[in-house]
């Protein structure tokens, strides 16, 4: 036998017992019982496209989508009728579900003011284009209000009445989606939404003097706090300038004139007297 030949037969071998393994791992692969998980599902009320805010849906606005039934998200929709008619009252983008956390109430219907929340007060001001920060000012956005009144014989007082505020609507706009643009909206009219008491001071301030609007960065939560800054403190660099008294003139004392010198004694004689025998002697003044 050659060698080519046992090289033939060695290879031969080897592919029949490859082959034979194949099989035999196959059958026992097949012969296994195949088991099914069943994986239950429901169904969830997703938005079919983006909603910006203010939104009334109706049923072109909404899909239904599978949802497996052991995740199914707290307070979330699984019928269509459950989100038609409902104001969206924050912006929904799309294939998001729809929850109680982005849909007002049946009957509160859309716009503005579904989006107020509880114990919260929407207020609207007058602005101008600096007032505004340039229309900058946008839905989202937060600001302080500083006042700028009158201070009697001081002059102006410029103070923050109320701090980091939430601006709801500029104009007749309140997408939020303008202001992640980065666009600017001119605007004379701006809605802030406020606490009831912080509302009282924001329309004290726009009636007795002008509002400002700062805009904050809205990763700044800290409280601004401020004692205020007069007109009397712009000539000394926003420093408060100490009010110092006139120097009180020392009281002069008055110096009694000198005492009147003593007149000096009046000077005294003697006088030798000899009457007859007798001698005595007098002294004259």
């Amino acid at each position: 036998m050659t060698r080519n030949v046992r090289t033939i037969l060695v290879l031969g071998g080897a592919l029949v017992l490859a082959a034979g393994s194949t099989y035999l791992v196959y059958r026992t692969i097949q012969s296994r019982p195949t088991k099914e998980v069943e994986i239950a599902r429901a169904f969830a009320v997703v938005a079919a496209h983006q909603l910006p805010l203010g939104t009334m849906l109706a049923e072109p606005d909404v899909k239904l989508v599978p949802w497996p039934a052991a995740n199914m998200i707290p307070g979330g929709l699984t019928k269509i009728e459950e989100a038609v008619g409902r104001g969206v009252i924050s912006p929904v983008s799309e294939n998001e579900p729809l929850t109680g956390n982005n849909l007002a109430s049946k009957l509160a219907g859309a716009g503005l003011p579904p989006t107020i929340p509880q114990g919260m007060r929407a207020i609207s001001v007058r602005v101008n284009e600096v007032i505004g920060v340039a229309g900058f000012v946008l839905p989202g956005t937060r600001v302080d209000v500083m006042a700028i009144l009158q201070d009697g014989n001081n002059g102006s007082l410029a103070r923050v009445v109320v701090s980091n505020v939430q601006v709801l609507a500029t104009g007749t706009k309140y997408d939020q989606d303008v202001a992640k643009e980065g666009q600017a909206i001119p605007s004379t009219v701006v809605t802030l939404l406020v606490h009831p008491d912080d509302a009282e001071r924001v329309g004290l301030a726009s009636n007795q003097g002008q509002i400002m609007l700062t805009l904050r960065n809205p990763l700044d939560v800290e409280v601004t706090t401020s004692s205020g800054t007069r007109t009397a403190n712009l000539a000394s660099g926003g420093v408060i300038a100490p009010i110092v008294a006139a120097p009180v003139p020392a009281a002069r004392i008055a110096t009694p004139p000198p005492a009147a010198a003593a007149p000096p004694p009046p000077k005294i004689y003697s006088v030798e007297v000899i009457r007859g025998a007798k001698r005595t002697e007098e002294t004259i003044k």
